[in-house]
């Protein structure tokens, strides 16, 4: 599988794994569509969500009123795991600052992080132990094929980034809660050490790696 739509609107999410695929695949994505999908992601789980996200998409891309030819779905879940918050966000990660009850819908990048630490603060730093996790689901573009078969046809990848979390952000770089996690190994975080250090490090980064070496 070469082609393949990215079943996400967050344009990080797009670039980093257009450049973490690398040249030997054609990536599309909701940005070279006009179609917006109304997905409910409901599962307690990264594959989970990950999982509803691809099947929807590739049963889409599979009917007439669509004319990207791609050949598979990837839709990528994946957020920020907090050993002293008992591992939330998790799959709250992107909406973490939302109260309870609001409506569907992430919060900002700033907000979530300005709630991490509120909650964090007063933990020592050597309690402040964390891990980016990411699962990528893979569905294969099948027209005419439903729901339960796009589900079994489904293949997964998942990849981890342990850490710490920082006491306040640092860098300009990255996304989401990339100013405050400090991968092991490293004295800076993501936002500081770059694209090219981070994509090496990555959760993200080992999950594509996994499926690449499943895909050859």
């Amino acid at each position: 599988m070469r082609s393949l739509f990215v079943a996400t609107g967050n344009r990080h999410k797009v670039t980093e794994i257009r450049a973490l695929l690398g040249a030997g695949f054609t990536v599309l994505s909701q940005g070279d569509t006009n179609a917006r999908l109304d997905i409910r992601e409901s599962a307690d789980t990264f594959a989970g969500n990950a999982l509803i996200k691809a099947v929807n998409w590739s049963a889409y891309l599979g009917t007439d009123c669509c004319d990207l030819n791609v050949e598979a779905v990837l839709a990528d879940d994946s957020g920020l795991e907090v050993d002293a918050l008992g591992g939330a966000p998790g799959v709250h990660s992107a909406r973490f600052a939302a109260p309870d009850g609001a409506p569907e819908g992430n919060s900002s990048d700033g907000e979530n992080n300005a709630k991490l630490l509120r909650l964090l603060n007063g933990v020592p730093d050597e309690r402040r132990t964390a891990r980016f996790r990411c699962v990528l689901a893979l569905v294969p573009v099948m027209p005419g094929t439903d729901a339960e078969c796009l589900v079994k046809a489904a293949r997964f990848f998942e990849g981890t980034c342990p850490g710490r979390i920082r006491r306040d952000g640092a860098g300009r770089a990255g996304f989401g809660y990339d100013p405050l996690f400090i991968p092991d190994g490293h004295s800076e975080s993501f936002a500081e050490l770059g694209e090219e250090t981070k994509n090496q490090l990555s959760h993200r980064g080992r999950a594509i790696a996994a499926m690449r070496a499943q895909l050859g």
